[in-house]
């Protein structure tokens, strides 16, 4: 993650913690999904940007062997303190410290709509590099018609067309097995989209 993008997360990782920092922000659909998802996992799941902890912890208490791992040490420090019983480690998306093929499944939730497009295949690379064959990426993001960066609360976006995902993911080593989207109403409406994909 970008240097800048660490700054204003660290400047409001108070706001953001309580504002979205448990499970009870989360969508229902989207914790049916994850869950789901997890459940058939075969082996170990990072959540890779993990945030203030939350589905990391969540995902610990379902009986999964999790890790969060995330670049704000503000998030960081709130999850180790907030959910003891669950590992945490401060690091960089793009260089993780897991060995090769030693997880079942990555977990990134809206944890790379701040990455530049030119940027992804290295972190989507990384993710292929600690996963075992056959293990299993969500991706969380904000969905569009055109691939495009938008004014996010904290720092710039980018909405992501599924079927454009879904081709850098394809280039990275991965099978797309599942597409979600939904909708929110409101006066900012954001649809929202997940593909979960499958280390070939």
């Amino acid at each position: 993650m970008r240097p800048d993008v660490v700054r204003r997360y660290t400047a409001r990782a108070v706001e953001y913690t309580a504002q979205l920092g448990t499970m009870a922000h989360v969508h229902p659909a989207d914790e049916h999904l994850v869950r789901t998802w997890a459940a058939d996992l075969d082996g170990p799941v990072l959540d890779a940007g993990c945030g203030p902890g939350h589905w990391t912890a969540h995902l610990t208490a379902l009986g999964h062997q999790a890790l969060g791992v995330d670049a704000v040490p503000a998030f960081v420090d709130h999850a180790r303190s907030t959910h003891p019983g669950t590992p945490f480690d401060v690091g960089d998306l793009a260089q993780l410290s897991s060995p090769d093929g030693s997880l079942g499944g990555v977990l990134a939730w809206y944890s790379v709509i701040h990455h530049e497009p030119e940027d992804l295949p290295t972190v989507l690379g990384e993710f292929a590099r600690v996963l075992r064959p056959g293990g299993e990426l969500l991706v969380g993001f904000f969905t569009g018609t055109t691939l495009e960066p938008f004014d996010h609360a904290v720092t710039t976006a980018w909405r992501w067309p599924p079927a454009a995902l879904a081709e850098v993911l394809t280039a990275a080593g991965f099978d797309v097995l599942e597409t979600h989207t939904r909708s929110v109403l409101g006066d900012r409406p954001r649809p929202h989209g997940a593909l979960l994909a499958q280390l070939r």
